[in-house]
């Protein structure tokens, strides 16, 4: 993830949206689990993000939920990338040389899956690929994990929430246990968070950033968590973000990203976090185990 600016039309969502009344501040002190770890773009300080040796991985460490990015391919696949430019996790500048700036959506789906997405990481995963969802999804399955799924990119992609929603319905991914206990969407458009909740109003869903606190009611119109990045984060503002309820009537939450030692995983858990993005889960998992 990437801090990135809020899609232009959230001011009008915002003045549209009605405001909900906020819970009384002892709800906010029900936070007192520890936080979930969730393994960001699979556990991918030890494997390539975003592939299926990363999601592999983390459930060998025992991490139940497992984070991931979603673009789209020029004859309309979806891929499992963080980037939209292949050029950093994959050897595309080599096999083709001259397509510069090797977007994503400058290639077909086939093209992608000659590419080699791990080799930059490390000879133990060459020829790794650059997985469709579809694919990342049924690894998570096997391996009965949750989902955190991030829309990348959504202005590049027209229509792309319906397609994940589609895909997700196929792969068996919307029914109620799924929906209920294993899956989140999140985006940093807030236009794209809202289209989510609007075409399946039973998944729930979460907005990157740090919305002012006066913002935070029209929000929960639409979303179940607020995920800012843990420099953004202060336990104050995890107080005021849980002291409203979300879009399925429960408070809400805050996830945050991405945080990879002990003493910063130590330090947002203390702030009440629900939940700790990481490329390293084993380290976050035994410093908030306490």
């Amino acid at each position: 993830m990437h801090a990135r600016a809020v899609a232009a039309s959230t001011t009008a969502l915002l003045g549209t949206a009605a405001l909900l009344l906020p819970l009384s501040p002892a709800r906010a002190a029900e936070n007192s689990a520890r936080p979930l770890v969730i393994a960001h773009r699979g556990a991918s300080a030890y494997a390539p993000e975003n592939t299926l040796a990363a999601v592999d991985r983390a459930a060998a460490l025992g991490v139940d939920w497992v984070e991931n990015d979603v673009q789209r391919t020029r004859d309309g696949e979806l891929v499992v990338l963080h980037d939209d430019s292949l050029r950093r996790t994959t050897d595309v500048e080599e096999v083709f040389p001259g397509r510069a700036p090797w977007k994503v959506k400058d290639f077909t789906a086939a093209e992608i899956a000659r590419l080699d997405a791990g080799s930059w990481f490390g000879s133990t995963y060459a020829g790794a690929r650059v997985p469709t969802l579809e694919q990342f999804v049924h690894r998570v399955e096997r391996h009965h994990q949750k989902l955190l799924l991030e829309i990348k990119n959504p202005q590049l992609y027209p229509g792309v929430e319906q397609q994940i929603v589609k895909v997700l319905d196929n792969e068996g991914w919307l029914d109620r246990r799924h929906a209920r206990d294993r899956l989140i969407v999140q985006s940093f458009s807030a236009d794209s968070v809202r289209t989510v909740h609007d075409l399946r109003p039973a998944v729930r869903t979460g907005f990157l950033g740090t919305p002012p606190v006066s913002d935070l009611p029209a929000y929960a119109a639409f979303t179940d968590q607020i995920n800012p990045s843990y420099g953004s984060l202060s336990a104050g503002y995890v107080a005021a973000v849980h002291a409203f309820k979300g879009a399925h009537g429960k408070p809400l939450e805050v996830c945050t990203w991405t945080v990879n030692d002990a003493a910063a995983a130590r330090r947002v858990a203390g702030s009440g976090v629900d939940g700790i993005i990481t490329n390293r889960p084993d380290v976050v998992r035994d410093a908030v185990r306490g």
